[in-house]
């Protein structure tokens, strides 16, 4: 049955459309121009992303994003102090001698040391702690710094920014407190001895 090619095309194309000359194959195509609430929104979207860039105001809730971030991340340094690095070594050797900061510091050490150190701290990839041979310091300070500035050269991180100070300090405590433990098949002391 013929079909009216004039009727067939005619509802197919708007009334924007027009027809582009080239042909291709004996094919001709519509230029179909995108609609005009598509155009809008994508103008929208220009202007909101310089209001935004210039990080006006009054757009918005707040003083702007960047006053707004600024003060989120002074409320977290507020509630999450940094630890430093000059903490008392008489502190630490206090906590040496006490038993739950100790097994506290251990169970800590059990989940972020072992995988580098051993679960007994006869060292693996990283020293054996429980000789007196030290890289970095043997002092209970030394530790401590070692354990919040981290050795990246060695592969070892800054765990300032994972553990809380507390649990820094009971880390040192538990490391402090395996001196002299003597595990089986321990690694080769590295670094140079220290005595206690």
């Amino acid at each position: 049955m013929p079909t009216n090619d004039k009727k067939d095309n005619k509802d197919f194309k708007s009334t924007n459309d027009r027809l582009i000359e080239h042909s291709y194959d004996g094919i001709q195509e519509y230029d179909n121009p995108m609609p005009r609430w598509w155009l809008l929104s994508f103008a929208g979207t220009i202007i909101f992303s310089v209001i935004y860039l210039f990080n006006v105001g009054p757009v918005g809730n707040g003083k702007g994003r960047v006053a707004d971030y600024e003060a989120d991340m002074k409320k977290f340094a507020a509630a999450h102090p940094a630890p430093t690095s000059d903490v008392s070594g008489d502190k630490l050797l206090a906590m040496v001698k006490d038993k739950e900061e100790v097994h506290e510091g251990g169970e800590t050490f059990k989940t972020y040391c072992a995988s580098c150190h051993r679960m007994d701290a006869g060292g693996l990839i990283g020293p054996n702690l429980t000789d007196n041979a030290w890289i970095h310091g043997g002092q209970i300070t030394d530790i401590y710094k070692t354990l919040v500035n981290g050795v990246l050269e060695k592969g070892m991180p800054s765990w300032s920014k994972v553990l809380k100070p507390e649990e820094l300090e009971q880390v040192v405590a538990y490391v402090a407190s395996v001196q002299g433990s003597n595990p089986a098949n321990p690694k080769a002391p590295q670094g140079i001895p220290v005595s206690p």
